[in-house]
């Protein structure tokens, strides 16, 4: 894929009124499919990390564990649905006969689909993939990645914070890979850019069973026990049936 592609173009400065109107419209239709393409999927948990993680690593493994934990308790797996930790997450899905779905976004390398997917989106715009790796997800599981991890980990830390969105359960897994962040952070609180009560937006756990331990204790507070989730049901004005 070349480097010029359409979110490129779009990012890279004033255009035409037309090509902006037209950017604008396609922006739209893409929100719309995956609208429709997500609206009947159960309860997801997003996983989010490195796709560079290859499947020896203790990383790899511990994603493909909790992931199996996820899918038996009912839980729809969603990733980003490329290699590394997003492989290891709908890899365990599939080990469990769970369900397994990925929000891909197009990029010139690292980014094409895994073999684990019941189905999956390939977006042009990485805002529009946040969105919906967002919006139909009930938790976040965070393993060690780079700059897009970071990312999403402190896009979904500001909504959290500014009550975006709240009670939404966001465990940090591998406490030596993130312990720089986290002096980071303990160091921002101290300075008063963040407030003491900003540090318990996230959980930081080596233990798969801690982690879906501390979700599932999360949504129950909000949602009851046992767990109750709003159903979709399909539309004829909508061509879903």
């Amino acid at each position: 894929m070349k480097l010029n592609h359409r979110e490129a173009k779009f990012l890279g400065g004033r255009r035409s009124r037309l090509k902006e109107f037209i950017s604008v419209v396609s922006i739209v239709f893409e929100f719309i499919r995956g609208f429709r393409k997500l609206h009947f999927v159960d309860p997801c948990i997003t996983f989010f990390g490195s796709a560079r993680i290859g499947e020896d690593n203790l990383y790899y493994k511990s994603a493909r564990e909790f992931s199996k934990l996820a899918a038996n308790k009912g839980f729809t797996i969603m990733t980003g649905g490329g290699p590394g930790i997003m492989e290891a997450a709908n890899r365990g899905a599939k080990d469990v006969s769970g369900k397994s779905i990925g929000c891909n976004v197009e990029l010139p390398k690292e980014q094409q689909p895994n073999p684990y997917l019941d189905f999956h989106l390939t977006m042009n715009h990485f805002y529009i993939r946040k969105v919906l790796l967002l919006k139909y997800s009930y938790a976040f599981a965070i393993f060690p990645g780079g700059f897009g991890t970071m990312d999403e980990l402190f896009e979904t830390l500001t909504l959290l914070q500014t009550k975006k969105i709240s009670d939404f359960p966001l465990v940090l897994f591998g406490k030596d890979y993130w312990s720089q962040l986290l002096k980071q952070i303990n160091v921002m609180q101290e300075v008063g850019t963040i407030s003491k009560k900003d540090l318990q937006l996230l959980f930081v756990t080596d233990s798969v069973t801690e982690g879906m331990d501390y979700i599932y204790s999360k949504l129950e507070n909000k949602y009851g026990k046992p767990l109750k989730f709003k159903t979709a049901k399909s539309s004829w004005w909508f061509g879903e049936r």
